[in-house]
């Protein structure tokens, strides 16, 4: 029977086989085999059916249990939210990026990360330019992982090696010295990197600040 719920599957179907580009309320028909126009009476337009699809992939996100360690809650919440943005076609995650912060889905770990921040003694605007940089490296990193973004390196030693060759023989001396690593490109190791120093400084932060207070 057809149904919102059933639309929105048939949807990220259309998108983990075809890849985000091919979704349309026609092709979401043709897989499930009705006439466009009867996908009117349970989703208004693309619009809403692009928000119902962030909305299903990041209800997937189990926000994990508050430890009372600021640095453990925030990285938890963010490797919590990086699998749920994942778990369907990376295509998808540009999808999930761009829709409004306002749905329900992306508002729960909003909701967890300002409650470790604020727990931890951060001021309410204080804890705001936090999330806002937490959800810049967060986002840029997807995007980048999706293959939306500037990489430089690659996961495939295929194409790592010769990236390698090729950064090595510009001429510039430190890209050269760095060309094998800068070639290669672990995009879980640069998530915990990246995810991990942004906690130190706001565990430091948030110290030095009591520690004036």
């Amino acid at each position: 029977m057809l149904s919102r719920p059933v639309i929105v599957q048939a949807a990220i179907d259309v998108i983990d086989a075809q890849g985000a580009a091919a979704l349309s309320l026609r092709s979401v028909a043709r897989r499930l085999g009705v006439d466009a126009k009867s996908l009117y009476n349970h989703i208004e337009n693309k619009e809403a059916l692009l928000d119902a699809i962030a909305q299903q992939v990041l209800s997937r996100m189990v926000v994990p249990a508050a430890t009372g360690d600021l640095r453990t809650d925030l990285i938890a919440i963010a490797h919590a939210f990086r699998a749920a943005a994942l778990s369907s076609h990376r295509e998808a995650v540009t999808l999930v990026l761009s829709r409004p912060a306002e749905l329900l889905a992306h508002l729960t770990p909003l909701e967890a990360t300002l409650a470790a921040l604020m727990a931890a003694g951060a001021k309410p605007d204080w804890a705001v330019h936090a999330v806002r940089a937490t959800l810049a490296f967060i986002s840029g990193s997807l995007l980048r992982e999706a293959s939306t973004g500037l990489t430089l390196g690659a996961d495939d030693p295929a194409i790592a090696g010769p990236r390698e060759a090729a950064l090595a023989d510009l001429g510039l001396t430190h890209v050269a010295l760095v060309a094998p690593y800068l070639s290669r490109l672990d995009h879980l190791r640069e998530f915990d990197f990246g995810i991990g120093i942004l906690a130190d400084a706001f565990v430091r932060e948030l110290a030095q600040a009591a520690a004036k207070a």
